[in-house]
Parts: structure tokens; sequence; C-alpha cells
């Protein structure tokens, strides 16, 4: 005895219903072989650094840069700001997270004895602001978090037992602080490039860890951006 062959109305639901797999089946394809986590520019240990924050302080950056003098020039200097800025907030985490394991915090009092010290080597307020903007893409509004991973990465070198004067202090923060990276499994979309866990820096984004803040030349614990 044959069974009955479905009826057309049936076939159709059928195919429909295969079509909808389909469907439903592509995204996940395509975001395995893309991107493993939509909207987000970076996950760090479970957090995410959504498109939009990173939008945000590219948007931050370039508002204060193009009212600033010499605007054209700055925005040139600073062209590949979206992936130096990811970077940035990678290696602000990064901070963060070995800062609460060796259990280091950084005050508000602390922080704003830095910038005035550092307002006072600049010649003001104002020139701090401008020559953190021209020379390192620091927008106004993050000077005080950027104080305070430097303030926290002194700190750490000290718990390390790392002179931060010494040539060799980078390189023994990044020895240090790779191993927070490893730790951390960061993944970053394939648009900005690859986290290389190695030299903890974001593909060809090599940033020293411990920077001159003051908006003047480099001393011995200053090594040149690339």
């Amino acid at each position: 005895m044959h069974s009955p062959k479905p009826s057309r109305r049936r076939k159709s639901a059928l195919t429909v219903c295969g079509v909808a797999a389909l469907v439903v089946a592509a995204p996940l394809l395509t975001g395995c072989g893309n991107d493993a986590h939509p909207g987000a520019a970076a996950v760090l240990g479970g957090e995410r650094i959504s498109m939009g924050q990173l939008q945000a302080k590219v948007n931050e950056v370039r508002e204060a840069q193009r009212a600033a003098p010499r605007s054209e020039q700055m925005i040139k200097q600073s062209g590949r700001l979206t992936r130096a800025t990811l970077n940035g907030l990678i290696h602000d985490r990064i901070v963060k997270h070995a800062a609460k394991e060796a259990g280091i915090s950084v005050t508000r009092r602390e922080v704003g004895e830095a910038r005035r010290q550092l307002e006072k080597q600049a010649g003001g307020a104002k020139q701090l602001e401008a020559a953190l903007l021209q020379q390192q893409a620091i927008a106004p509004g993050e000077i005080d978090a950027r104080l305070r991973m430097q303030l926290a990465l002194d700190k750490i070198a000290k718990a390390e037992g790392i002179d931060p004067r010494s040539p060799q202090a980078n390189a023994q923060l990044n020895e240090k602080l790779g191993e927070t990276s490893r730790a951390m499994k960061i993944s970053v979309s394939p648009r900005y490039g690859k986290w290389d866990a190695k030299q903890s820096t974001l593909g060809s984004e090599k940033e020293p860890w411990l920077r001159d803040l003051s908006g003047r030349q480099a001393d011995q614990r200053q090594q040149p951006a690339q």
C-alpha cells in the first residue's frame, strides 16, 4: 500500500519552512566567518566595547580637533584615529583589570593633584589641553581618565619593582600586562584588525604604556608613539 502523495498545499508549506531555515542559518554562518561579536568593537573577559562607545570617543576627539587652530593638519596627523582609539580603550581595561588584581586603586585626589602639576608644567589648563590634543589625540574631557590610567600604571610598575624612568620600563610592563591580556581572552572585530596578545597591541598600533602627559618634550620615561 503506497503512502498518499503530499498535497500541493503541503509541498508549499515544506518549501516555505525549508527557505525559512536557510534564512535563519545564513546570519549565523556569516557571523562565524566575519564577526564573532556583532555590534561590539571588542570583547575583553566578557566585557564589551560597543561600536557606539568607540565612535563616541572618536567623535569627541574629532570635534575638539575641528575647533582647534590648524585643525586640518591635526586631523591629518591622526588619520587612523578609530583604530588607535580602540587600542587605547583596550589598554585602559587591561590596566584596570591588572590594578584590581593587584589591589591597586587611584583616588580622585591623586588625579586632581597630578592634573594641577601637569597644567603648571604646560603653562596652564588650556595649554595642557591643546598639547595633549595635538600630540596624543586626547580630547579635553578624557584627560582625567588618561591620568587615572597612567597613575595606575605607575603603581603597578612600583609593585612589580619596575623603574618607570628606565629604558626597559615599557618592555617590562608589556610582559606583565601581556599576561593579563592573555587571561582576558581579548577578541576584536576583524574590521579593526587582530589583537596581538604577545605585544599587547592592536595590529601595528603600538603605544607605550608609560607616557609623559605634560605636553612637553619626552623625558627618560617617554618613548615616541608609533
